[in-house]
């Protein structure tokens, strides 16, 4: 560890039980009943209590599945797209790390299952909705949660594009993927066959999906080697469906710790990239945040260091040098 790593990992540990917990899981390696005990407190304490305090009677949040009830297209292009319906609710309570085998977590995916039903087309929640960014992160909430998935799952294989990856355009005629949709969908895969154990069609699927980043190097395209898009190497959280190398990074952690697999070189360029965003207080801050309605916020915003950024960069670094010591 370099010198102020310390000081950052108290700064870390003075937070949320969502942050504690896993800054004892994955940083420090501390004992698992040690990590179950902070992990519990999601429930009671913090941003996971006060989230769930926010919850609907029937389950859903805000009335409604991918946007709140009496949400308007005139406000979307006013002040942005909303992240207070329940779908990304459920995102942040898998993120924070929601004990799965809690009560009110399954209370919740019990409820959601009965009661919530997608705007687009109004098919149950844990049936799946028509985008594959929608629908790769419903994969991971219900694996995570414990929902029956494998519909939307099935669908998401029948969907991958010729070149790897996956696209939302790919109904209205795209023929190539993109990097937002692609890692929305890998996300989902990864946590079903974590929970499932999988199958050797999804466990391919996978392969072809990271493969597609891979190519790219996590941002560049790969006609000309140039960065598809300058905000991929900006750093945001929450992420939502968005896309950026530290996710893509996160990502790919989790799945060679999943896999034993080591991590693969083309990574490289990213994580040089990740280093060179590290403040000189040995944390890091988002560079931008989504408009749009929020329950609450999770960090200081723009220009101010940011726990869950921090802690991603950190794990993701661990990992990386650990597995390739110079």
């Amino acid at each position: 560890m370099v010198h102020h790593d310390q000081e950052v990992l108290a700064w870390l540990l003075d937070s949320d039980p969502a942050i504690r917990w896993q800054v004892m899981h994955d940083l420090l390696e501390a004992p698992d009943a040690a990590c179950a005990a902070e992990r519990a407190r999601i429930e009671t304490e913090g941003w996971g209590a006060r989230l769930l305090s926010l919850q609907d009677a029937d389950g859903q949040w805000a009335g409604g599945a991918f946007v709140p009830a009496g949400f308007t297209r005139e406000e979307w292009k006013t002040s942005g797209q909303p992240w207070t319906a329940t779908c990304y609710s459920l995102n942040m309570l898998r993120e924070f790390g929601l004990d799965p085998k809690s009560e009110s977590a399954q209370r919740t995916i019990a409820l959601v299952g009965q009661n919530c039903h997608w705007d687009e087309g109004g098919q149950p929640f844990w049936h799946g909705e028509t985008e594959e960014c929608i629908n790769g992160r419903t994969v991971a909430d219900g694996a995570y949660f414990g929902a029956d998935i494998s519909g939307i799952v099935a669908r998401l294989l029948g969907e991958q594009q010729p070149d790897g990856g996956w696209n939302c355009e790919r109904a209205n005629g795209s023929a190539c993927s993109s990097f937002a949709s692609t890692l929305n969908v890998l996300e989902g895969l990864l946590a079903y066959e974590q929970a499932t154990g999988g199958t050797a069609a999804v466990s391919a699927a996978r392969r072809s999906g990271e493969a597609y980043l891979l190519q790219r190097h996590l941002y560049r395209r790969l006609s000309t080697g140039q960065t598809a898009d300058e905000r991929f190497l900006a750093l945001l959280h929450p992420s939502r469906w968005r896309y950026d190398i530290l996710r893509a990074l996160d990502y790919f952690r989790a799945a060679s710790l999943f896999s034993g697999s080591a991590p693969d070189p083309r990574l490289g360029e990213a994580i040089e990239h990740l280093r060179s965003k590290r403040r000189s207080d040995g944390k890091w801050a988002p560079d931008w945040s989504l408009p749009g309605r929020i329950w609450f916020p999770l960090d200081d915003g723009i220009g101010h260091p940011s726990r869950w950024i921090t802690l991603r960069a950190m794990r993701v670094l661990q990992w990386w040098d650990a597995a390739r010591p110079s």
